[in-house]
Protein backbone atom coordinates (compact mmCIF):
# COMPACT_ATOMS: atom_id res chain seq x y z
CA UNK A 1 0.00 0.00 0.00
CA UNK A 2 1.37 3.33 -0.89
CA UNK A 3 1.92 6.19 1.90
CA UNK A 4 -0.50 8.69 2.03
CA UNK A 5 0.15 12.28 2.02
CA UNK A 6 -1.35 14.07 5.04
CA UNK A 7 -1.30 18.03 5.46
CA UNK A 8 -2.26 20.29 7.90
CA UNK A 9 -6.05 22.58 7.06
CA UNK A 10 -4.47 26.09 8.11
CA UNK A 11 -5.74 29.23 8.64
CA UNK A 12 -7.14 31.06 11.63
CA UNK A 13 -6.38 29.58 15.03
CA UNK A 14 -8.09 32.15 17.18
CA UNK A 15 -11.93 32.49 15.41
CA UNK A 16 -15.30 33.61 16.79
CA UNK A 17 -16.48 30.16 17.44
CA UNK A 18 -12.63 29.05 19.07
CA UNK A 19 -13.37 32.22 21.42
CA UNK A 20 -16.79 31.20 22.23
CA UNK A 21 -15.81 27.66 22.87
CA UNK A 22 -13.07 29.25 25.24
CA UNK A 23 -15.72 31.23 27.54
CA UNK A 24 -17.51 27.44 28.59
CA UNK A 25 -13.95 26.59 29.27
CA UNK A 26 -12.84 29.31 31.73
CA UNK A 27 -16.38 28.82 33.00
CA UNK A 28 -15.75 24.99 33.56
CA UNK A 29 -11.65 25.78 34.89
CA UNK A 30 -13.85 28.36 37.61
CA UNK A 31 -15.92 25.21 38.77
CA UNK A 32 -12.57 22.97 38.66
CA UNK A 33 -11.11 25.02 41.29
CA UNK A 34 -13.69 25.35 43.56
CA UNK A 35 -14.23 21.70 43.26
CA UNK A 36 -10.11 21.06 43.61
CA UNK A 37 -10.89 23.57 46.77
CA UNK A 38 -13.67 22.95 48.14
CA UNK A 39 -14.22 19.69 47.62
CA UNK A 40 -16.98 17.21 45.35
CA UNK A 41 -20.01 18.65 47.72
CA UNK A 42 -19.72 22.28 46.59
CA UNK A 43 -20.52 21.40 42.93
CA UNK A 44 -22.06 17.95 42.99
CA UNK A 45 -25.16 16.34 43.81
CA UNK A 46 -23.34 13.09 43.76
CA UNK A 47 -24.08 10.74 46.71
CA UNK A 48 -24.32 7.07 48.12
CA UNK A 49 -27.09 6.60 46.12
CA UNK A 50 -26.37 8.20 43.00
CA UNK A 51 -22.16 8.15 43.50
CA UNK A 52 -21.36 7.32 39.75
CA UNK A 53 -22.79 10.98 38.40
CA UNK A 54 -22.66 12.59 35.01
CA UNK A 55 -18.82 12.81 34.81
CA UNK A 56 -18.97 9.32 35.02
CA UNK A 57 -21.99 8.78 32.31
CA UNK A 58 -21.16 11.61 30.32
CA UNK A 59 -17.71 12.36 30.40
CA UNK A 60 -16.29 8.85 30.36
CA UNK A 61 -18.76 6.17 29.44
CA UNK A 62 -20.40 8.40 26.56
CA UNK A 63 -16.82 9.99 26.11
CA UNK A 64 -14.97 7.12 25.82
CA UNK A 65 -17.20 5.86 23.37
CA UNK A 66 -17.10 9.03 21.06
CA UNK A 67 -13.41 8.52 21.24
CA UNK A 68 -13.64 4.66 19.68
CA UNK A 69 -13.10 6.33 16.42
CA UNK A 70 -9.83 4.90 15.98
CA UNK A 71 -10.17 1.40 17.34
CA UNK A 72 -12.79 0.98 15.42
CA UNK A 73 -10.94 1.83 12.17
CA UNK A 74 -8.15 0.30 13.19
CA UNK A 75 -10.08 -2.61 13.25
CA UNK A 76 -11.22 -2.30 9.72
CA UNK A 77 -8.02 -1.26 8.29
CA UNK A 78 -5.63 -3.43 10.13
CA UNK A 79 -7.41 -6.66 11.39
CA UNK A 80 -9.40 -7.37 8.78
CA UNK A 81 -7.03 -5.70 6.17
CA UNK A 82 -9.78 -2.84 4.62
CA UNK A 83 -7.03 -0.34 3.16
CA UNK A 84 -9.30 1.53 1.66
CA UNK A 85 -9.99 3.02 4.83
CA UNK A 86 -6.87 4.12 5.72
CA UNK A 87 -7.59 7.79 4.96
CA UNK A 88 -9.78 8.02 7.40
CA UNK A 89 -7.83 6.84 10.11
CA UNK A 90 -5.58 9.66 11.14
CA UNK A 91 -8.61 11.75 11.86
CA UNK A 92 -10.33 8.97 13.60
CA UNK A 93 -7.04 8.44 15.75
CA UNK A 94 -7.31 12.13 16.77
CA UNK A 95 -10.74 12.12 17.87
CA UNK A 96 -9.62 9.16 19.80
CA UNK A 97 -6.72 11.17 21.67
CA UNK A 98 -9.07 13.81 23.03
CA UNK A 99 -11.94 11.64 23.27
CA UNK A 100 -9.70 9.51 25.75
CA UNK A 101 -8.06 12.25 27.04
CA UNK A 102 -10.57 14.46 28.55
CA UNK A 103 -12.27 11.10 29.92
CA UNK A 104 -8.71 10.32 32.05
CA UNK A 105 -8.66 14.37 33.19
CA UNK A 106 -12.51 14.26 34.12
CA UNK A 107 -11.87 10.75 36.16
CA UNK A 108 -9.57 13.05 38.52
CA UNK A 109 -11.75 15.52 38.89
CA UNK A 110 -14.68 13.07 39.75
CA UNK A 111 -12.26 10.78 42.38
CA UNK A 112 -12.77 11.61 45.75
CA UNK A 113 -9.66 11.14 46.71
CA UNK A 114 -7.39 11.99 43.77
CA UNK A 115 -4.39 12.50 45.18
CA UNK A 116 -4.57 8.30 45.44
CA UNK A 117 -4.62 7.91 41.79
CA UNK A 118 -1.14 6.38 41.78
CA UNK A 119 -1.96 3.69 43.63
CA UNK A 120 -3.57 1.88 40.31
CA UNK A 121 0.50 1.74 39.40
CA UNK A 122 1.40 0.18 42.99
CA UNK A 123 0.72 -4.07 42.74
CA UNK A 124 0.29 -4.08 46.46
CA UNK A 125 -3.10 -2.15 46.05
CA UNK A 126 -4.42 -4.20 42.64
CA UNK A 127 -7.57 -5.22 42.83
CA UNK A 128 -7.80 -8.28 40.63
CA UNK A 129 -11.08 -9.05 40.83
CA UNK A 130 -12.27 -5.84 40.51
CA UNK A 131 -14.11 -4.89 36.98
CA UNK A 132 -13.47 -0.82 37.45
CA UNK A 133 -9.70 -1.25 38.17
CA UNK A 134 -9.44 -3.57 34.94
CA UNK A 135 -11.07 -0.47 33.45
CA UNK A 136 -8.71 2.04 34.91
CA UNK A 137 -5.36 0.50 34.26
CA UNK A 138 -6.93 -0.14 30.49
CA UNK A 139 -7.63 3.54 29.79
CA UNK A 140 -4.88 4.93 31.53
CA UNK A 141 -2.78 2.00 29.02
CA UNK A 142 -4.68 3.13 25.92
CA UNK A 143 -4.63 6.60 26.70
CA UNK A 144 -0.73 6.18 26.26
CA UNK A 145 -0.97 3.75 23.08
CA UNK A 146 -3.25 6.62 21.34
CA UNK A 147 -0.77 8.95 22.11
CA UNK A 148 2.36 6.87 20.33
CA UNK A 149 -0.03 5.90 17.25
CA UNK A 150 -0.52 9.62 16.93
CA UNK A 151 3.14 10.96 17.53
CA UNK A 152 4.26 10.38 13.84
CA UNK A 153 2.17 13.32 12.97
CA UNK A 154 3.90 15.52 15.30
CA UNK A 155 6.54 14.53 14.51
CA UNK A 156 6.54 15.24 10.84
CA UNK A 157 5.73 18.80 11.66
CA UNK A 158 8.67 19.30 13.83
CA UNK A 159 11.56 21.57 12.35
CA UNK A 160 14.24 19.98 10.87
CA UNK A 161 16.91 21.57 13.56
CA UNK A 162 14.72 19.59 16.38
CA UNK A 163 14.69 16.38 14.86
CA UNK A 164 18.34 16.34 14.19
CA UNK A 165 18.80 17.67 17.89
CA UNK A 166 17.24 14.74 19.57
CA UNK A 167 16.88 11.82 16.57
CA UNK A 168 13.58 12.19 15.79
CA UNK A 169 13.96 10.20 12.75
CA UNK A 170 15.42 7.67 14.83
CA UNK A 171 12.20 7.33 16.84
CA UNK A 172 10.40 7.48 13.91
CA UNK A 173 11.98 4.87 12.22
CA UNK A 174 11.43 2.53 15.19
CA UNK A 175 7.78 3.56 15.53
CA UNK A 176 7.58 2.63 11.91
CA UNK A 177 8.70 -0.93 12.47
CA UNK A 178 7.34 -1.75 15.83
CA UNK A 179 3.88 0.28 15.53
CA UNK A 180 2.09 -2.91 15.05
CA UNK A 181 2.67 -3.65 18.49
CA UNK A 182 0.56 -0.50 19.48
CA UNK A 183 -1.72 -1.44 16.97
CA UNK A 184 -2.08 -4.61 18.23
CA UNK A 185 -2.51 -3.07 22.07
CA UNK A 186 -4.93 -0.57 20.22
CA UNK A 187 -7.24 -2.77 19.43
CA UNK A 188 -7.33 -5.39 22.23
CA UNK A 189 -7.53 -2.31 25.41
CA UNK A 190 -10.81 -0.96 23.89
CA UNK A 191 -12.41 -4.01 23.52
CA UNK A 192 -11.46 -5.07 27.34
CA UNK A 193 -12.76 -1.84 28.65
CA UNK A 194 -15.79 -0.69 26.74
CA UNK A 195 -16.45 -4.35 27.21
CA UNK A 196 -16.52 -4.00 31.29
CA UNK A 197 -18.56 -0.92 31.65
CA UNK A 198 -21.29 -3.31 30.44
CA UNK A 199 -19.88 -5.57 33.19
CA UNK A 200 -19.94 -3.04 35.90
CA UNK A 201 -23.75 -2.94 35.15
CA UNK A 202 -23.95 -6.31 35.68
CA UNK A 203 -23.23 -5.83 40.20
CA UNK A 204 -26.15 -3.74 39.88
CA UNK A 205 -29.01 -6.47 40.29
CA UNK A 206 -32.61 -5.43 40.32
CA UNK A 207 -31.52 -1.76 40.92
CA UNK A 208 -30.86 -1.88 37.24
CA UNK A 209 -34.06 -1.50 35.25
CA UNK A 210 -35.34 -5.03 33.35
CA UNK A 211 -35.09 -3.02 30.47
CA UNK A 212 -31.36 -2.49 30.48
CA UNK A 213 -30.32 -5.37 32.30
CA UNK A 214 -29.05 -8.84 30.85
CA UNK A 215 -26.21 -10.48 30.92
CA UNK A 216 -25.41 -9.39 27.11
CA UNK A 217 -24.49 -6.06 29.01
CA UNK A 218 -20.78 -6.49 28.18
CA UNK A 219 -21.20 -7.38 23.94
CA UNK A 220 -23.72 -4.81 24.21
CA UNK A 221 -21.49 -2.02 25.55
CA UNK A 222 -18.45 -3.23 22.73
CA UNK A 223 -20.93 -3.39 19.75
CA UNK A 224 -22.48 0.06 20.90
CA UNK A 225 -19.00 1.90 21.53
CA UNK A 226 -17.71 0.61 17.85
CA UNK A 227 -21.09 1.79 16.44
CA UNK A 228 -20.40 5.27 18.12
CA UNK A 229 -16.75 5.13 17.36
CA UNK A 230 -17.72 4.69 13.08
CA UNK A 231 -20.81 7.14 14.01
CA UNK A 232 -18.01 10.01 14.76
CA UNK A 233 -16.20 9.05 11.96
CA UNK A 234 -19.22 9.31 9.97
CA UNK A 235 -19.79 12.74 11.65
CA UNK A 236 -16.25 14.20 11.54
CA UNK A 237 -15.72 13.91 7.73
CA UNK A 238 -18.82 15.00 6.93
CA UNK A 239 -18.40 18.23 8.59
CA UNK A 240 -15.09 19.26 8.33
CA UNK A 241 -15.65 18.51 4.32
CA UNK A 242 -18.22 20.87 4.74
CA UNK A 243 -17.15 23.63 7.03
CA UNK A 244 -13.35 23.89 5.26
CA UNK A 245 -14.90 22.98 1.63
CA UNK A 246 -12.32 19.99 1.18
CA UNK A 247 -13.08 16.95 -1.46
CA UNK A 248 -15.59 14.94 0.08
CA UNK A 249 -15.17 11.25 1.19
CA UNK A 250 -18.54 10.30 0.15
CA UNK A 251 -17.16 7.04 -1.60
CA UNK A 252 -15.50 5.94 1.35
CA UNK A 253 -18.43 6.53 3.78
CA UNK A 254 -20.96 5.27 1.44
CA UNK A 255 -19.00 2.04 1.98
CA UNK A 256 -18.70 2.55 5.86
CA UNK A 257 -22.05 3.31 5.88
CA UNK A 258 -23.12 -0.47 5.11
CA UNK A 259 -21.06 -1.72 8.07
CA UNK A 260 -22.52 0.70 10.26
CA UNK A 261 -26.16 -0.47 9.41
CA UNK A 262 -25.10 -3.75 10.16
CA UNK A 263 -23.41 -3.18 13.65
CA UNK A 264 -26.36 -1.52 14.75
CA UNK A 265 -28.75 -4.35 13.35
CA UNK A 266 -26.81 -7.13 15.19
CA UNK A 267 -27.12 -4.42 18.16
CA UNK A 268 -30.38 -4.72 17.87
CA UNK A 269 -31.33 -8.33 17.66
CA UNK A 270 -29.36 -8.71 20.24
CA UNK A 271 -30.97 -6.35 23.16
CA UNK A 272 -34.19 -7.18 22.18
CA UNK A 273 -33.76 -10.86 22.00
CA UNK A 274 -32.34 -10.84 25.12
CA UNK A 275 -35.61 -8.53 26.41
CA UNK A 276 -37.83 -11.35 24.61
CA UNK A 277 -35.84 -14.21 26.65
CA UNK A 278 -36.41 -12.74 29.55
CA UNK A 279 -39.74 -11.95 29.25
CA UNK A 280 -39.28 -8.29 29.85
CA UNK A 281 -40.58 -6.43 26.87
CA UNK A 282 -43.97 -5.82 27.89
CA UNK A 283 -42.12 -3.27 30.38
CA UNK A 284 -41.28 -1.07 26.94
CA UNK A 285 -44.93 -0.73 26.59
CA UNK A 286 -46.05 0.24 30.02
CA UNK A 287 -46.24 3.84 29.00
CA UNK A 288 -43.94 5.03 32.16
CA UNK A 289 -40.90 7.13 32.45
CA UNK A 290 -37.96 3.73 32.01
CA UNK A 291 -40.50 2.23 29.47
CA UNK A 292 -41.06 5.45 27.29
CA UNK A 293 -37.14 6.17 27.45
CA UNK A 294 -36.17 2.97 25.77
CA UNK A 295 -38.86 3.58 23.33
CA UNK A 296 -36.94 6.49 22.21
CA UNK A 297 -33.34 4.69 22.31
CA UNK A 298 -34.63 2.10 20.16
CA UNK A 299 -36.05 4.91 18.19
CA UNK A 300 -32.86 6.46 17.82
CA UNK A 301 -31.16 3.12 17.09
CA UNK A 302 -33.23 1.63 14.27
CA UNK A 303 -33.34 5.23 12.68
CA UNK A 304 -29.83 5.28 11.20
CA UNK A 305 -30.17 1.64 10.09
CA UNK A 306 -33.25 3.22 8.18
CA UNK A 307 -31.06 5.81 7.01
CA UNK A 308 -28.16 4.09 6.03
CA UNK A 309 -30.26 1.74 3.94
CA UNK A 310 -31.95 4.00 2.00
CA UNK A 311 -29.01 6.30 1.31
CA UNK A 312 -28.12 7.17 -2.30
CA UNK A 313 -27.77 9.52 -4.88
CA UNK A 314 -27.29 13.06 -4.11
CA UNK A 315 -28.92 12.92 -0.92
CA UNK A 316 -26.90 10.43 0.74
CA UNK A 317 -24.56 12.81 2.55
CA UNK A 318 -27.32 14.25 3.72
CA UNK A 319 -29.03 11.10 5.28
CA UNK A 320 -25.49 9.95 6.34
CA UNK A 321 -24.95 12.88 8.50
CA UNK A 322 -28.88 12.49 9.94
CA UNK A 323 -28.06 8.25 10.44
CA UNK A 324 -24.68 9.54 12.73
CA UNK A 325 -26.49 12.36 14.20
CA UNK A 326 -28.99 9.86 15.29
CA UNK A 327 -26.56 6.94 15.96
CA UNK A 328 -25.03 9.13 18.63
CA UNK A 329 -28.21 10.37 20.42
CA UNK A 330 -28.80 6.76 20.26
CA UNK A 331 -25.43 5.27 21.91
CA UNK A 332 -25.10 8.51 24.52
CA UNK A 333 -28.81 8.38 25.96
CA UNK A 334 -28.29 4.25 25.88
CA UNK A 335 -25.07 4.69 28.19
CA UNK A 336 -26.81 7.31 30.21
CA UNK A 337 -29.89 5.69 30.69
CA UNK A 338 -27.82 2.59 32.21
CA UNK A 339 -26.18 4.50 34.38
CA UNK A 340 -28.23 6.77 35.99
CA UNK A 341 -32.10 7.39 34.53
CA UNK A 342 -32.56 3.66 34.72
CA UNK A 343 -31.09 2.96 37.99
CA UNK A 344 -32.96 2.95 41.31
CA UNK A 345 -30.64 2.40 44.35
CA UNK A 346 -33.79 2.56 46.35
CA UNK A 347 -33.57 4.47 49.75
CA UNK A 348 -35.74 7.45 48.49
CA UNK A 349 -32.32 8.28 46.41
CA UNK A 350 -32.52 10.66 43.91
CA UNK A 351 -29.85 12.47 41.54
CA UNK A 352 -30.20 15.32 39.06
CA UNK A 353 -26.42 16.92 38.03
CA UNK A 354 -25.92 20.46 39.20
CA UNK A 355 -25.23 23.72 37.15
CA UNK A 356 -21.68 23.61 38.20
CA UNK A 357 -21.40 19.78 37.19
CA UNK A 358 -23.03 20.48 33.55
CA UNK A 359 -20.82 23.28 32.89
CA UNK A 360 -17.87 21.39 33.98
CA UNK A 361 -19.18 18.38 31.62
CA UNK A 362 -19.62 21.17 28.63
CA UNK A 363 -16.29 22.81 29.01
CA UNK A 364 -14.79 19.63 28.42
CA UNK A 365 -16.63 19.15 25.06
CA UNK A 366 -15.47 22.57 24.11
CA UNK A 367 -11.77 22.15 25.15
CA UNK A 368 -12.07 19.40 23.05
CA UNK A 369 -13.68 20.45 20.15
CA UNK A 370 -11.17 23.76 20.38
CA UNK A 371 -7.97 20.81 20.86
CA UNK A 372 -9.18 19.17 17.91
CA UNK A 373 -9.54 22.16 15.39
CA UNK A 374 -6.07 23.57 16.67
CA UNK A 375 -4.14 20.08 15.69
CA UNK A 376 -6.18 20.02 11.92
CA UNK A 377 -5.31 23.16 11.22
CA UNK A 378 -1.66 23.09 12.50
CA UNK A 379 -0.74 18.97 12.31
CA UNK A 380 -0.78 16.92 8.50
CA UNK A 381 -4.17 14.92 10.29
CA UNK A 382 -6.27 15.46 6.97
CA UNK A 383 -5.67 13.38 3.58
CA UNK A 384 -3.88 15.72 1.55
CA UNK A 385 -2.20 15.02 -2.33
CA UNK A 386 1.76 15.27 -2.37
CA UNK A 387 2.10 18.19 -4.25
CA UNK A 388 -0.07 20.17 -2.19
CA UNK A 389 1.36 22.89 0.06
CA UNK A 390 1.75 22.16 3.66
CA UNK A 391 -0.86 24.42 5.60
CA UNK A 392 -0.18 27.67 7.14
CA UNK A 393 -1.35 29.70 10.09
CA UNK A 394 -2.88 32.81 9.16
Amino acid sequence: MSEIAHRPLGGRILTKPVMILGIFVLIALYFIARRFLFGLGDVSHMSNGFPLGVWVAVDVVVGTAFGCGGYAMALLVYIFNRNTYHPLMRPALLSGVFGYTLAGMAVMIDLGRYWNAFNLLMPWYAQLNSVIFEVALCVMAYITVLWIEFSPAIMERMPPSLRQRYNVDKVRAFLKRYMYVFIGLGVLLPSMHQSSLGSVLLVMGSKLSPLWYTNWLPLLYLISALSMGYGVVLLESTLVSRAYRLPSESALLASLSKVVAGILALFLIIRFGALLAGGHLDLALAGDFRGNLFLIESALFLAPVLLLATAAGRASQRLRFLAAVCLLAAGSLYRIDSYIMAVNPGNGWVYFPSAPELMITIGMVCLEIILYLLFIKTLPVLRGSANQPQGRLS
